[in-house]
């Protein structure tokens, strides 16, 4: 217990975390982009000091999930609702086709720093769409023929999107290096 009698956290920290704790009070747009990026930031987290030929190394199987993996995913999942979904860009998707619709995962012979710095590239594109934005109840430039949404929605939905894939990423990571911590 704390001084405060409030339990300590049982989950080991990870040795030097560069992540900043999200704001617990504030105004909504900023809690939101502050929670997404901690959950962006746990990703790279949880893919830093793996060998590069570790983090394309199927963990957990019978799943096909890699950290490399989670990377293509998450770049193809910034790009689909961030650009072309909200704002109406006129962009490709990544790693993405009727096809092979699991390419993301699948596909995990490429580089892997360039997977990286394509996720990274995907998610300062998608804070410069959250901030050119008028408001978070400005509506998406499409409608993906089940309603309109907002950022809002959109935000919280990624908020979503990350925090299952971090768990992913922590299983993971233990099972590449025995790593573990929030």
């Amino acid at each position: 217990m704390t001084e405060s009698g409030a339990p300590l956290h049982l989950s080991p920290i990870w040795p030097d975390d560069p992540r900043r704790a999200p704001s617990r009070v504030g105004p909504e747009p900023h809690l939101l982009e502050e929670f997404l990026d901690w959950h962006r930031a746990t990703i790279e987290l949880k893919c830093h000091g793996v060998p590069e030929g570790r983090l394309s190394c199927r963990a957990v199987p019978p799943s096909s999930l890699s950290l490399h993996g989670l990377l293509r995913h998450l770049a193809g999942v910034e790009r689909w609702w961030f650009r072309i979904q909200f704002a109406g860009e006129a962009v490709p998707l990544l790693h993405y086709s009727d096809a092979d619709p699991d390419q993301d995962f699948a596909d995990v012979e490429g580089d892997v720093a360039e997977a990286l710095a394509e996720w990274k590239s995907e998610c300062r594109r998608s804070r410069e769409i959250v901030a050119a934005a008028a408001s978070l109840d400005q509506m998406a430039a499409r409608d993906l023929g089940r309603g309109p949404f907002t950022l809002r929605w959109l935000l919280l939905d990624m908020i979503g999107e990350y925090a299952r894939h971090c768990g992913h990423a922590d299983l993971l990571r233990e099972r590449i290096d025995g790593a573990t911590g929030l």
